[in-house]
């Protein structure tokens, strides 16, 4: 949803009750965990290096588990202080130069996965029918066991649901690039304190 003013608590709130009973907006639920490519869909992937070793691993999982890759000027997750937890329903609020939208989503899975090779923590949020796109989007910390290093990762499949963001598709894969991007800050800062 769209507004031309920041939406109160409240509003978001209620919004974030209604959306929890309701169905995802997509069919394609679960296939970010293999990192499938939806017909119709495009794609947003961003994998980039946090840094090596143990105490940079769990600090980017604490990291992404309280959405600190939402901590940028432009977006804020609800429930504020929430922990990502599978079937959470929640909203990411967006600044869109002048302009705000109301997105909700609902955790769609965790995974903790552990080789020989690496230990990876993941979760994917899928979009809810009040969302202005279509789509899912998983996030990842991956601990490379033969090089020490940490690996921050997004991927996404998502298209321009709202009628007024399908008007304004060109711009939806410039915001989409740019929150990987900025996710990957964010992710920085936060392992750093």
């Amino acid at each position: 949803m769209f507004y031309f003013s920041k939406p109160s608590e409240q509003t978001i709130e209620k919004m974030i009750e209604q959306q929890s009973e309701l169905p995802l907006s997509y069919r394609e639920v679960g296939e970010t965990k293999d990192f499938a490519v939806p017909r119709g869909f495009p794609i947003n992937h961003l994998r980039r290096k946090l840094g090596k070793g143990e105490t940079v691993y769990r600090k980017a999982v604490a990291a992404l588990y309280s959405w600190q890759m939402y901590a940028l000027e432009w977006t804020e997750v609800y429930p504020k202080n929430a922990r990502a937890a599978e079937n959470l329903t929640t909203a990411t609020l967006v600044n869109h130069l002048g302009f705000w939208s109301l997105n909700p989503c609902r955790v769609v899975y965790t995974l903790h996965e552990e080789t020989e090779f690496f230990r990876r923590d993941s979760f994917a949020i899928g979009t809810l029918p009040a969302h202005s796109e279509q789509g899912e989007e998983r996030f990842t910390i991956e601990h490379s066991k033969q090089t020490d290093v940490v690996w921050y990762e997004l991927y996404a499949f998502a298209r321009a649901h709202d009628p007024i963001a399908k008007i304004g598709f060109p711009f939806v894969p410039f915001f989409q690039k740019r929150f990987a991007a900025d996710s990957y800050k964010a992710m920085i800062c936060a392992i750093e304190y």
